[in-house]
């Protein structure tokens, strides 16, 4: 059997959304992709310390973390690049002018610092786990590192931030923009590198927005059946059922992988 380099995403892959829990199925189909001999890997947006539990509990070697700017091999961190610090500082004093509280995430942990409360007073606290360091005299342009920012502009009005698209950024909440890494694709090709593989031989697997970077012509691209973004039906290679449907062994067992 020829070997491929396959690449799952977690939130809504994976897992199914409402618990966050790995599909027990889908484990199953993980567990004999291995043991078929192929390279089995995470490919997440989520940061290196929230993916690494999952990635550990869940039996996976290898992870493209921090939207591609994070690499896991046999279980060690190989790399974690920050954003852009100068494209973030330019956002970051941007978002003040304009009126929008920000958080600043200096390392890869889940501690943000801000100058005052007008995060919290546009759009209350984040929708996960987060430690609030408050300094009236914090400069993120003093620390080395920017790795993730959150500016509370709502959905109507991020047009006002003219400078958006110059980092990747997403929106899972409507109170508030998230910059962090966007470019799983990137991250694939460098594990690729690092590993010996080639793009013919990458499958990957994923269901919303922040996926269809990584669904590049080269590679095989599987969307689930419970996909929340049309185009990932578009650009997919093949269309597999819903996670919660089997959807993951199902459509690895139709190709022959294992």
């Amino acid at each position: 059997m020829q070997k491929k380099f396959f690449f799952f995403d977690i939130d809504g892959t994976l897992t199914e959304k409402a618990s966050r829990q790995m599909v027990p199925s889908a484990q199953m189909a993980i567990d004999r992709l291995k043991a078929a001999g192929h390279f089995v890997s995470i490919a997440t947006g989520r940061a290196y310390y929230k993916a690494e539990p999952f990635r550990a509990a869940h039996r996976f070697d290898h992870m493209v973390c921090n939207g591609g700017h994070g690499i896991v091999i046999d279980g060690n961190l190989i790399e974690n690049r920050p954003l852009d610090k100068e494209k973030c500082l330019a956002i970051y004093r941007e978002a003040l002018s304009l009126g929008y509280g920000v958080l600043v995430a200096v390392d890869d942990s889940t501690t943000v610092h801000t100058r005052d409360f007008r995060f919290y007073a546009q759009c209350g606290i984040r929708k996960e786990p987060t430690v609030y360091i408050v300094d009236e005299n914090f400069d993120p342009a003093a620390s080395p590192d920017i790795y993730k920012m959150y500016v509370s502009v709502p959905k109507a009005d991020e047009e006002r931030l003219t400078l958006r698209n110059t980092v990747g950024h997403m929106r899972f909440e409507p109170e508030y923009l998230m910059f962090q890494p966007d470019e799983k694709r990137e991250g694939i090709l460098r594990m690729l590198e690092l590993v010996g593989g080639s793009p013919e031989d990458v499958v990957v697997f994923g269901d919303d927005a922040n996926d269809l970077c990584m669904f590049d012509p080269a590679f095989t691209s599987v969307a689930m059946g419970n996909a929340t973004d049309p185009e990932l039906f578009r650009r997919a290679t093949l269309i597999a059922p819903k996670n919660t449907e089997d959807g993951i062994y199902r459509i690895c067992k139709a190709q022959g992988w294992f």
